[in-house]
């Protein structure tokens, strides 16, 4: 029941009371009457606002792009999206390649507590300003907790926003090799805290193209990139069109 269903008739006779008689004529002109009902109906309403307050459950929010709003394209966005969260809360690249934590990221539509789409105006590599569609997911943050404690890893924790203008760059990994290659080098970059999204386009032979959004300047990530020993730099203007930087995963 809402606070604003709360109706006064029914209040007034569940809970009946007497105005009490002036004790003269001056003191009658006003009436007294049952002056503590509205006091009473603020408190129930009060209550109610607030146990509704509690009940909200708190979220763990991904982001996906994704190609149109069909349910297939959704069901794909959903899976990268809690993918993000998983790996940005844990901390460890490789928590992908466990059995337990693929099937929960497999079975992503049922941690979701609600989605919606967002449009961004990005510019594509030929230097045109392009709309993309972006799925924003709100995951059960006590179901993703407690598939992550599962896991050996405590939940919660978030990465930190760069408030800066988001620039969109295209990287060659090379030297993968096997799912756990995959997992690392993916879960290096979700943990960069400038780095603001990142998905595979393609894969080829022992590398794939992953499509970068950064907050900042594209030379200073890749000179931080480095220092880490996961990812080296090979090239920061391979010769390649549609390739910003060429790196490689450390073995």
């Amino acid at each position: 029941m809402r606070a604003s269903d709360i109706d006064v008739a029914t209040c007034a006779k569940r809970f009946p009371c007497r105005a009490r008689e002036p004790r003269n004529a001056e003191a009658g002109k006003g009436g007294s009457g049952c002056r503590w009902l509205p006091i009473m109906l603020l408190w129930l309403a009060a209550g109610l606002l607030a146990t509704a307050a509690v009940a909200a459950p708190t979220t763990y929010s991904g982001e996906a792009p994704v190609a149109n709003q069909s349910e297939a394209a959704r069901a794909g966005a959903l899976k990268t999206a809690l993918a993000e969260v998983v790996m940005r809360l844990s901390g460890d690249p490789g928590i992908l390649a466990r059995s337990e934590v693929a099937n929960a990221v497999a079975g992503a539509d049922k941690l979701v507590l609600q989605y919606r789409y967002r449009r961004d105006n990005v510019t594509d590599d030929a230097g045109a300003s392009v709309s993309r569609l972006v799925l924003v997911a709100e995951f059960d943050s006590d179901a993703v907790d407690r598939m992550l404690a599962g896991a050996g890893f405590a939940g919660g924790g978030a990465s930190v926003a760069i408030d800066a203008t988001p620039v969109e760059k295209r990287i060659w990994l090379s030297g993968i090799h096997s799912a756990a290659d995959y997992a690392r080098a993916l879960g290096y970059l979700t943990r960069q805290a400038q780095v603001r999204r990142s998905w595979p386009v393609e894969a080829r032979g022992d590398g794939i193209l992953v499509h970068l959004v950064l907050a900042g300047d594209f030379s200073r990530w890749l000179g931080l990139v480095g220092t880490d020993m996961v990812l080296q730099v090979n090239s920061a203007s391979p010769p390649v069109q549609g390739i910003d930087a060429t790196l490689a995963l450390s073995p």
